[in-house]
C-alpha cells in the first residue's frame, strides 16, 4: 500500500485553481474503515463549493480549504478496531451525509456532508465511519455505482419521499422532470422502472377521460408517465431513448407549463423535480395537478427571483393545494431501499463521460459547462 494519499483540494477560489495535493495515508480509528476510491461521480454542488458559491446552508461551518465530491465507489483496504458491518475486500459506496440514517435530517446532521465541510472523496484513499458506507451492486461497474449517492436518491426520494418507507413503484403519476442531469435522468429511470410489471401507458396526448379511468381501474399496475424539459434536442432525442414519453424544449417552448398542461389534458404533473430555481417555481406552479408534490431540488436558474419579479409562494401553493417540499438528499435507509430497487430492475446509470484522476479540474469544469447527459465520472483506479 501506498505511504501517501493523493487528492484534489480546492480553497473555494475558482474552478481553475483546483489542485493536486498529498497527504499521509490514513490509518482507520475504532468503528472506521479504510477505502481504496476507484470512481467518483461528480454533482453541480461540487462546483458551487470550488467556487465558493455554496453558502445557502446556516447550518454548515466555514471550512475554506477541502477536498471536494461526495460519491465514490470503493474497496475496504483496512479495518478498525470494533468493525462488525464490513470486511477488507467489500466494495462499497458512501453516503452523502454521514450522519443522516433514517428519518428528516436536522441541523445536527448539516456538518457532515462530504465534499463540503468535510473532506470529500475525490482522493486516492478515504477514511470512512463504518456507518458513513452502503454496499456497492454487484451488477454495476464502478463507474456506473458511483454516481448513485447524491443524484439517483435525491431523484428516488423526490419520487417515494412522502411515501411510507418500501412502499414505491407503480403508482402511475404523472412526472416533469427539468433537464437532462443526473438527478432528472435518474428520476426518468426511477419512474419508469416504478410500473415493470407490464401495464399499458397512457394514450398520447391523455384526455381526461381516459386518465380518471386509468387511475380508478389500473392505477396500481401503472408506470409512470414522464416529461422531460431541455434545451437540446439531441438531449431530448437521449432521453426518449432512456424511456421519456414526452419531450419539450425550453427554447423554443418558452411557456412551457402550457404544453405541460396540454398534453396531461390540464391535469398537469402529479411530481415536479424542480431543478430550475427561482426563475423557474412560477411555472412549476401554473403546471402542476391538484394536490401535486413539487420537490425543490436546485437552483440552475438562479437563487432570487428575475429583479421586480416575485413569487408569491403561499397563494400559489394555495391555489391548487400544493405541497413544495425542499430535498437534501436522502437517509441511509431510503439509500438501501433504493439500492434493493435498482438491484430487481437491473436499473444501469446513465454515465455521459468518463475522466482520469489527473483530469479532475476538467471534469469540473466539463460539468459545470452544461454539456453532460447523466452523470460526469472521474476514474480514479
Amino acid at each position: 500500500m501506498p505511504s501517501t494519499v493523493k487528492q484534489w483540494v480546492t480553497a473555494q477560489d475558482g474552478l481553475n485553481k483546483l489542485r493536486i495535493a498529498e497527504a499521509d495515508m490514513p490509518t482507520p480509528g475504532d468503528k472506521e474503515v479504510l477505502v481504496e476510491i476507484h470512481a467518483v461521480s461528480l454533482n453541480y454542488r461540487d462546483t458551487e463549493v470550488s467556487m465558493g458559491q455554496y453558502n445557502h446552508h446556516r447550518d454548515i461551518k466555514d471550512n475554506p480549504t477541502v477536498v471536494p465530491c461526495s460519491d465514490m465507489c470503493g474497496i475496504i483496504t483496512a479495518i478498525g478496531p470494533g468493525v462488525s458491518a464490513w470486511k477488507v475486500g467489500d466494495r462499497v459506496l458512501s453516503t452523502f451525509n454521514q450522519t443522516h440514517l433514517t428519518g428528516q435530517i436536522t441541523s445536527k446532521d448539516m456538518p457532515y456532508g462530504l465534499g463540503f465541510p468535510l473532506p470529500g472523496v475525490l482522493a486516492t484513499h478515504r477514511v470512512f465511519p463504518e456507518y458513513g458506507l452502503v454496499k456497492a451492486p454487484e451488477y454495476l461497474s464502478d463507474e456506473e455505482a458511483s454516481t448513485l449517492p447524491i443524484a439517483a436518491v435525491t431523484a428516488w426520494v423526490s419520487i417515494n419521499g412522502m411515501r411510507p418507507l418500501g412502499q414505491n413503484g407503480g403508482e402511475g403519476q404523472i412526472v416533469l422532470l427539468q433537464g437532462t442531469g443526473g438527478v432528472s435522468v435518474a428520476g426518468l429511470q426511477i419512474a419508469k422502472a416504478s410500473g415493470a410489471k407490464g401495464a399499458s401507458t397512457y394514450p398520447s396526448p391523455i384526455t381526461s377521460k381516459s386518465f380518471f379511468f386509468l387511475r380508478a381501474k389500473i392505477l396500481i399496475t401503472m408506470a409512470d408517465t414522464v416529461i422531460i424539459l431541455s434545451s437540446s434536442d439531441t438531449k431530448l432525442a437521449q432521453a426518449k431513448s432512456v424511456g421519456a414519453d414526452y419531450t419539450i424544449n425550453y427554447r423554443t417552448q418558452p411557456d412551457w407549463e402550457n404544453e405541460v398542461m396540454k398534453l396531461t389534458s390540464d391535469h398537469g404533473a402529479d411530481i415536479i423535480l424542480e431543478t430550475g430555481g427561482a426563475r423557474t417555481l412560477r411555472k412549476s406552479f401554473d403546471c402542476v395537478a391538484w394536490g401535486g408534490l413539487i420537490n425543490s431540488i436546485g437552483y440552475l436558474s438562479g437563487k432570487e427571483d428575475e429583479p421586480g419579479d416575485r413569487t408569491n409562494v403561499n397563494l400559489l401553493a394555495l391555489r391548487r393545494t400544493v405541497t413544495l417540499k425542499g430535498i437534501i438528499n436522502g437517509p441511509k435507509d431510503r439509500f438501501e431501499e433504493m439500492l434493493a430497487f435498482y438491484e430487481k430492475h437491473r436499473i444501469r446509470p446513465v454515465v455521459s463521460r468518463m475522466f482520469g484522476f489527473e483530469e479532475g479540474k476538467k471534469a469540473l469544469e466539463f460539468l459545470y459547462s452544461g454539456g453532460h447527459f447523466g452523470k460526469v465520472v472521474v476514474r480514479v483506479k
